[in-house]
């Protein structure tokens, strides 16, 4: 089953750690595609262009089955992968993490820069808040005037999202509803316009969820 909801981070993080000398600055930033997550890439190039290594690692979409991991010269396998192997272990998904290193005059071989790179990440995800998202079915209900008010003070008391109502010749609410309860907001609406009234479902969207 597709799932329903899932956890990303509220806000960017910018963490460092030191290794021998090395300083490496993790960025973990919120990132909806690919697109975002390179462009992040480029403005930490860019901002730290002094830097020799910008080492790169994503997870997207609600599944978190889109990843992308670069090494940016490093030896193959020391830096990308520990990064993404960190990134999919927090079970977050659309975030990206940048990692600028400093060379500092020693070299740390294949194990120290394994560990130094995932250590960068781990210590940007340990200041991250999460935020949680949630896939919400967007629809409407159309009722009488005399009904308006009664329905949508009763669904607002039942934690239901009113984005907008229009008025005309009818009243249109429009409702943001959790698909996992579409049957028993359908069936509320039912029961308090005694059968009138009906839920009409549109699109579906990710929307974030105040709280954790």
């Amino acid at each position: 089953m597709a799932r329903r909801r899932y956890q990303t981070i509220r806000g960017p993080v910018t963490a460092s750690i030191e290794e021998r000398r090395s300083v490496f600055e993790c960025w973990l930033r919120r990132a909806d595609s690919e697109q975002d997550a390179r462009a992040v890439v480029e403005e930490a190039r860019t901002r730290h262009w002094d830097a020799r290594h910008h080492c790169s690692a994503w997870v997207l979409g609600p599944e978190g089955d889109l990843t992308r991991s670069h090494d940016d010269g490093e030896p193959s396998g020391t830096a990308g992968a520990p990064m993404l192997e960190v990134l999919t272990h927090s079970g977050l998904s659309d975030v990206v993490a940048v990692v600028t290193r400093w060379f500092g005059g020693t070299l740390l071989g294949a194990g120290g820069l394994v560990r130094a790179y995932g250590d960068a990440v781990r210590a940007a995800l340990a200041e991250a808040e999460p935020l949680r998202r949630e896939l919400l079915q967007l629809g409407s209900v159309e009722v009488g005037h005399a009904d308006a008010g009664r329905l949508e003070h009763d669904l607002r008391a039942h934690g239901v999202v009113v984005r907008d109502v229009d008025y005309a010749s009818s009243v249109i609410l429009h409702l943001a509803v959790p698909v996992g309860d579409l049957a028993q907001v359908s069936a509320h609406v039912a029961r308090l316009t005694g059968g009138v009234a009906a839920f009409r479902p549109g699109a579906t969207e990710w929307v974030d969820q105040p709280g954790r």
